[in-house]
C-alpha cells in the first residue's frame, strides 16, 4: 500500500507538468481500486487478545460477555477454543458464517466449489463487487472485516470427488494455522443436495465427528436442522429422504431453465436456528434440539429425536452404534456422579448471593422469620385503626339457633297488622 501510495504521488507530480484526461481516468481508477471493493477505505480494527465485559462503544464483546454476567453461560470466553467446520457457503452457510464470525469463534473452516453470482443477490452476505470470486473467498474477505481475531480457512474443493473428500477429510484433522488446537469441534452441513449430505455423513462418521444438518424446502417456506451423533443419533444414511428412498435420482429433479424458490428470511431463519443450537452445544447452556423444523407459513416448529437404525447401509454407522453400546456402563457411571455432585452443590448454594443489581431472594421456609416480618408491616401509624379485624384475632360469631315458634310468632304479628290496615 505505502508503495502505491508513493507512485501515486509520483504520477500527480508529472500531471502538473503536463495534463492528460487519459491518465487522470488511469489514476482515478488505482485511486479506487487502493479504496477496496466498497468505494471506500476499509476501516479494520487491530486484534483483541482477551474479550472483555467492560461496557464501551469500543469493545465488541461487551454485550456477549454479558451472557455470563447474566448466569446464561458459564464462560463465554471460551468460545475461542473452538473450530467449527461449514460446509456450503451458500444462503444459509454465509449466514451462519456471519453469525459466528460476530460471535466470536475460535476457528472457521469455510467449504464450497462454486463461485458468487449475480443470481445469489437475493440472498444474504455476499455483494455485487464479489462476483466471480468463489464463495469462500469472498466469505474470508467479508469475514476478515467484520472480526479480525477469527482464524478463517477457506477450502474452495468439491468434497464429492475423490480428491476431494481426501481434502475434506484431512482438514478436519489437522492443526490450525495458528498451532492453537487440531481437528474440529464441530461439522455444519449447509449443502442443497443429497449426494454431498451424504459425503458429510461419511466423513463424520469415520471421524467420530458430531455434525448439524440444515436444509431448506425447494418452495422456501420451510426448512429444518438436525444434531447428529455418530453411534447416539441416526445418521443421514438411517432414514434417508423420502425421495431418494422411493428410488427416484435426485437429479432428474432439477431440470435445465427450473430452480428452487429461494427466501431470505427463511435462510435467515434456519442459519439463526442453526447457530443457536451450535451455540448451546458448544458452550454447553440450555437444551440442544436433536431435530427442529420450521414451517414459516403455519409458524410452526416440529421436533422429534430419531434413534440409530440397527440395520442401516453405512458400515461406520454400525461400528459406531456398537461402541456407544459398549460405552453405555461408564456413560451411567458418569451421569451418576454427575447428578450426585450437582445434589451436593444445591444443597451447600446459598439461597441468596449479593450481586450488583440489589436483588434479594427470600426465603419462605423460615416461619419464625416470616411472622415476624409480617407483624412489622401490619402495624399502624398513631391514630388509626383498621375497620376489619385482622385475620389473627378476628372470631367467627356463633350461628343464631332456629326456632319455628319465633317464626310463628312472627309472621302472626304481620297478619294483625295487615288486617288493621285493611279495616281502616
Amino acid at each position: 500500500m505505502e508503495e502505491e501510495l508513493h507512485a501515486l504521488l509520483r504520477d500527480l507530480d508529472a500531471l502538473k507538468q503536463l495534463p492528460d484526461p487519459a491518465s487522470i481516468d488511469r489514476m482515478r481508477d488505482r485511486v479506487v481500486k487502493m479504496m477496496g471493493p466498497s468505494g471506500a477505505a476499509a476501516a479494520t480494527r487491530s486484534k483483541i487478545k482477551d474479550m472483555s465485559a467492560e461496557v464501551v462503544d469500543s469493545n465488541p464483546y461487551s454485550r456477549l460477555m454479558a451472557l455470563q454476567r447474566m448466569g446464561i453461560v458459564d464462560n463465554y470466553e471460551r468460545i475461542r477454543d473452538y473450530s467449527v467446520a461449514i460446509v456450503g457457503v451458500g444462503g444459509v452457510g454465509s449466514v451462519a458464517a456471519e453469525m459466528l464470525t460476530r460471535c466470536g469463534i475460535g476457528r472457521l473452516l469455510l467449504y464450497d466449489y462454486d463461485t458468487v453470482e449475480l443470481a445469489n443477490m437475493n440472498r444474504l452476505f455476499f455483494r455485487p463487487d464479489q462476483v466471480g470470486m468463489t464463495k469462500t473467498d469472498a466469505a474470508v474477505q467479508t469475514l476478515s472485516e467484520i472480526n479480525p481475531d477469527v482464524v478463517l480457512e477457506s477450502y474452495s474443493l468439491n468434497i464429492t470427488t475423490v480428491k476431494g473428500f481426501e481434502t475434506f477429510l484431512g482438514s478436519l484433522k489437522a492443526r490450525s494455522s495458528n498451532g492453537r488446537s487440531t481437528g474440529v469441534d464441530l461439522v455444519l452441513s449447509c449443502v442443497d443436495n443429497y449426494e454431498a449430505r451424504m459425503v458429510v455423513n461419511q466423513a463424520c462418521n469415520e471421524l467420530r465427528q458430531t455434525w448439524m444438518e440444515s436444509g431448506v424446502s425447494e418452495d422456501a417456506v420451510s426448512g429444518h436442522i438436525q444434531l447428529l451423533v455418530p453411534g447416539e443419533t441416526a445418521c443421514f444414511a438411517c432414514a434417508p429422504p423420502l425421495v431418494v428412498a422411493s428410488g427416484v435420482d435426485e437429479r432428474t429433479l432439477k431440470r435445465d431453465g427450473v430452480c428452487a424458490a429461494s427466501l431470505p428470511t427463511t435462510m435467515g431463519v434456519v442459519a439463526g436456528l442453526l447457530v443457536q443450537n451450535s451455540l448451546k452445544y458448544l458452550l454447553k447452556f440450555g437444551q440442544v434440539s436433536p431435530y427442529l423444523g420450521y414451517n414459516s407459513l403455519k409458524d410452526f416448529f416440529p421436533t422429534m429425536e430419531m434413534r440409530p437404525n440397527p440395520q442401516c447401509s453405512n458400515p461406520a454407522c454400525l461400528e459406531r452404534q456398537k461402541e456407544y453400546m459398549q460405552s453405555k456402563p461408564a456413560r451411567d457411571a458418569a451421569a451418576k456422579a454427575k447428578m450426585e455432585a450437582e445434589a451436593s452443590a444445591a444443597i451447600e448454594y446459598p439461597v441468596h448471593v449479593d450481586n450488583e443489581w440489589n436483588i434479594s431472594v427470600l426465603d419462605d421456609s423460615d416461619t419464625a422469620t416470616s411472622s415476624v416480618q409480617r407483624a412489622a408491616a401490619d402495624i399502624l401509624p398513631e391514630g388509626l385503626v383498621r375497620e376489619l379485624p385482622d385475620e389473627d384475632s378476628y372470631v367467627e360469631p356463633p350461628a343464631a339457633p332456629a326456632s319455628s315458634g319465633a317464626i310463628d310468632d312472627d309472621l302472626e304479628e304481620l297478619q294483625r297488622q295487615l288486617d288493621a290496615l285493611n279495616s281502616s
